[in-house]
């Protein structure tokens, strides 16, 4: 039964796109068929979770054929938790999103390429193969470029070819590298790849295949200096649809960066480390310079996505086993946070009419609720204290400083200062200040804006006060990716 809640964590949201696709003249069905296949991935995911943490790591041989020569899925407990909460976060922007979208966007099949992201993102979390695991990210692509273009302003399509432009650029490198890999080892399947890479003996190829994989990676998960296509698309779509981007599409690329990192390319830590570092440390620093310099919510969060993943790239880089915890803890933490504040930029501005700081204002007094949910994730995101950016920020800065690490600790501090910054520049201006018009549009919120953002901040509250059992997931994921020969074990059995 393990291997059929790995299996439903790809097969749920495709068939949800079907499902969804054949309601299409049917608005009502429709959106109780999207909302339900979302729930019951949620189900499935939570399932799956519970047991990898029950039996350790899950594997499917699809068909039968056994690793490397068929399709492996695999679930270690990094995979699971992200499953886990990619699909609490799908969730929470598709109910927002039954408060959002208008007809004319329903029938731009918004909730079949909703559930084709999902199917992208969490295929992506539970595939055991290089090259599924590119099939996974075309998926991606193909449903996030679509979502972008929901709307069809000028805005949107110059947003979307910048994203498109550059995601084409990745995948082909992605491709080119999955070549070059498959060519030195005769193997895709990344257990296998574990055991094969030592061995080879070209290494300057190999080099090469590693730095086309690590930028293509870099470039989904928006490191320097690669990461201009994020604020220039994520300000233009649907609100629902870049809360989901937020959310989830950097952290795939963070994810496959600690699978390749962690499992398959280990020849080498000492060079790869320390590039991955310098990478962290100018990603934390040019993204929240970024967002200091805007005066627009989602422009200034969708900077801060950029800052935040040089946190977690900080954690893979530092090689140690408290690293990756803090990797793995950020991860969790981030998604979550940064879905939530784009969520309640949405509701913001359906009540003053604009994310434009200077247009906005009055909102601490109009609509206090608000402020008490934008307060939990925007804190949390600077990293004040009980809340689960505290502990994220804590558990990478301390991996730092016990490695004496103290440049890259000393970056992540200043750029901990400066997203307090932008977030009291956010709660001045757009809560705290008098609206320029004298007085909100709105004072009130349709409840299926505001009840996701409610659990979203819920969550972010328990993280922060909760904090032991979701370390413990956390140790135990870091665990599993500094000792490979367990996931190499699980996959391919005796033969490892």
């Amino acid at each position: 039964m393990n291997g059929w809640y790995a299996a439903l964590a790809a097969l749920l949201p495709l068939a949800a796109a079907a499902t969804t696709l054949i309601a299409h003249n049917r608005p009502r069905l429709q959106t109780a068929l999207s909302l339900g296949f979302a729930a019951a991935l949620l189900v499935d995911s939570a399932l799956l979770f519970a047991a990898v943490w029950r039996d350790g790591i899950v594997v499917v041989q699809a068909s039968g054929w056994a690793a490397p020569f068929g399709i492996t899925l695999a679930v270690d407990t990094l995979g699971a938790v992200m499953t886990l909460i990619a699909a609490i976060t799908g969730l929470a922007c598709l109910a927002y999103a039954t408060a959002e979208i208008s007809e004319e966007d329903r029938r731009a099949f918004f909730h079949p390429l909703s559930h084709v992201l999902l199917a992208g993102v969490c295929g992506a979390f539970v595939t055991g193969d290089l090259f599924n695991l590119y099939v996974w990210f075309e998926v991606l692509l193909i449903a996030s470029f679509g979502l972008l273009v929901i709307g069809g302003s000028k805005a949107q399509t110059d947003g979307a070819v910048k994203y498109l432009a550059l995601n084409l650029v990745a995948t082909s490198l992605f491709l080119l590298a999955t070549g070059l890999i498959y060519g030195l080892t005769g193997t895709l399947n990344m257990a296998d790849l574990a055991l094969a890479v030592p061995r080879i003996e070209n290494v300057g190829v190999l080099n090469a295949a590693a730095m086309m994989l690590l930028a293509a990676f870099g470039m989904k998960a928006a490191v320097f200096p690669l990461f201009f296509w994020l604020p220039a698309s994520y300000h233009t779509p649907l609100v629902s649809v870049s809360a989901v981007f937020a959310g989830l599409l950097t952290k795939v690329g963070v994810y496959a960066l600690i699978r390749v990192v962690t499992l398959i390319f280990t020849h080498d830590p000492a060079w790869t480390n320390t590039l991955l570092l310098w990478t962290s440390g100018l990603t934390m620093l040019t993204g929240v310079l970024g967002a200091a310099a805007q005066n627009e919510w989602r422009r200034i969060l969708s900077f801060h996505i950029v800052s935040q993943i040089g946190y977690m790239v900080m954690g893979l880089a530092l090689g140690t086993r408290l690293g990756l915890v803090g990797a793995v803890f950020y991860l969790v933490h981030h998604i979550v946070v940064k879905a939530n504040l784009f969520l309640i930029a949405g509701v913001a501005r359906h009540l003053v009419g604009s994310m434009e700081l200077k247009r906005s204002g009055g909102l601490y007094v109009a609509a206090p609720w608000l402020a008490i949910l934008f307060f939990i994730p925007a804190f949390s995101l600077a990293g004040f204290p009980p809340l689960s950016g505290f502990w994220a920020k804590y558990i990478v800065i301390k991996a730092a400083l016990d490695e004496r690490g103290f440049w890259i600790a000393a970056a992540a501090l200043v750029t901990g200062l400066l997203t307090i910054y932008s977030m009291t520049k956010i709660w001045g201006e757009a809560f705290w200040k008098p609206h320029p018009d004298g007085a909100v549009a709105a004072t009130e919120a349709p409840r299926a804006m505001v009840a996701p953002i409610a659990a979203l901040a819920a969550c972010t509250v328990v993280i922060g006060l909760f904090a032991q059992p979701f370390l413990a997931v956390a140790e135990r994921a870091a665990a599993e990716l500094t000792e490979p020969a367990r996931y190499i074990t699980a996959v391919l059995g005796a033969r490892s």
